[in-house]
């Protein structure tokens, strides 16, 4: 059987759409289809439901889908085993927070340019839910995800690992209310307060809005932003505060465009830095040279929380 044939099976259940799947491949639409048609021949059943939203997976599609994966997984490990006295090759895409994406990853990039000069790693600023998605549609190699919650990341097709800790700062203006008083700001404080916070699907924005409405009295206005530096830049601006990871705010710190606001009672929790990757799909050597990278540089990085300047600034 032609893999080429698999190759666009996968990519269109994967897709969803004959203009993408093409897309993808850099193929004419007109090839997918007759790929397509080709392979429903040779296996004698449907693969598809052509729809006019789509291509749905028949259920000898969904049947046969893990199968033509492990066979193109096993033809890539063939590759793989008679080129492993070359150099390690190839491109790997990793999705990660925003965050994790502009502070703890430019080094490692540096790094690893140095020590492969022949990976070339594609970094996709994503949150949690849009990695895993690309994890399990196959359209990422790995992802890093910023979650305590392992139940919602674990699975019969995502393995994850714990690789780091990232310290999180409530800030706001030196102007702000809460920046200037003498005494630890309590959660009843913060009801009336504007918060600016990273999109829905970010863990620990999530649980930060969950408990500003669980205090008392509470009634906070709450702006989602997709990109740290906006809910950066509108805290600098005194229109609220922010929740962001400390290494983000560094520098704002340093310089006095932003101070800390302290929080009665326990402390907030740091969030765990995780390394996920798909259970089922093989490992190209890249990748795999890849995440070993990932594991000792944030280990190495997440050491400092964020480093003396944010980890150790006084609160008020």
């Amino acid at each position: 059987m032609d893999t080429r044939l698999l190759t666009t099976f996968t990519t269109l259940a994967r897709t969803g759409s004959f203009t993408a799947a093409a897309a993808a491949l850099h193929l004419a639409q007109s090839t997918v289809t007759v790929h397509i048609r080709s392979l429903e021949r040779d296996l004698g059943v449907p693969l598809f439901d052509r729809l006019p939203t789509g291509a749905l997976l028949t259920d000898a599609g969904r049947r046969l889908l893990a199968e033509a994966e492990e066979v193109l997984d096993a033809v890539a490990r063939l590759r793989s085993a008679a080129g492993e006295d070359g150099p390690v090759a190839g491109r790997v895409v990793v999705g990660t927070p925003e965050s994790l994406c502009a502070t703890r990853l430019p080094a490692l990039i540096a790094a690893l340019r140095t020590e492969h000069p022949d990976v070339d790693v594609d970094l996709r600023a994503a949150g949690t839910e849009e990695c895993l998605h690309g994890l399990r549609s196959g359209h990422l190699d790995l992802a890093l995800l910023m979650t305590a919650d392992t139940e919602d990341t674990e699975s019969r097709e995502i393995a994850t690992e714990p690789v780091a800790r990232e310290a999180l700062a409530l800030v706001a203006a030196p102007g702000h209310p809460l920046a200037g008083r003498d005494r630890r700001a309590a959660w009843g404080d913060l009801a009336a307060e504007h918060f600016f916070l990273l999109e829905e699907g970010c863990a620990y924005s999530d649980a930060f809005e969950q408990r500003l409405r669980a205090a008392p009295g509470a009634g906070p206005r709450v702006t989602r932003f997709g990109s740290v530096d906006a809910a950066r830049s509108c805290a600098a601006a005194g229109l609220g505060l922010t929740l962001l990871p400390a290494t983000t705010v560094a520098e704002h710190l340093r310089d006095g465009r932003l101070r800390r606001i302290a929080l009665d009672g326990p402390p907030l929790a740091d969030v765990p830095v995780r390394l996920a990757r798909h259970r089922r799909r093989w490992a190209a050597p890249a990748a795999r040279e890849v995440a070993r990278a990932l594991v000792r540089h944030l280990a190495e990085a997440g050491d400092g929380k964020g480093g003396p300047e944010t980890a150790d600034a006084p609160p008020v």
